[in-house]
């Protein structure tokens, strides 16, 4: 008999209303559209929700959180958060190694 779906392992979506759209529209449904205003808010919700285990996030967001919660962010496994670029302005890239320290806890070197 199969197992019915289950609450955990979803992904969730945070950003602006293009981010939003983009995602929308391969299918994603758990998507938020997220103002200034209500950014700070709607992250922490969805880091407390329990559901999902991969946030993908504005990077516009990031400068919002406190210092705490950005440490808590990029420190998480369950979730997993990802900050992507917006649609449109200035983003930071973050590098393979960065990602790879910062998820799987290994540094990754390039022998010459």
């Amino acid at each position: 008999m199969p197992q019915p779906p289950s609450e955990t392992g979803r992904t969730v979506v945070l950003g602006e209303r293009e981010l939003a759209i983009g995602f929308r529209l391969i299918g994603l449904k758990d998507v938020i559209d997220v103002t200034p205003e209500t950014a700070v808010a709607e992250f922490q919700r969805v880091m407390n929700d329990g559901r999902f285990n991969l946030v993908i996030s504005s990077q516009a967001i990031r400068p919002r959180l406190s210092e705490a919660q950005r440490a808590h962010a990029d420190a998480s496994l369950t979730p997993l958060v990802v900050f992507v670029p917006t649609p449109t302005g200035e983003y930071e890239v973050e590098s393979i190694n960065a990602l790879a320290k910062r998820v799987l806890g290994v540094t990754l070197t390039v022998p010459s």
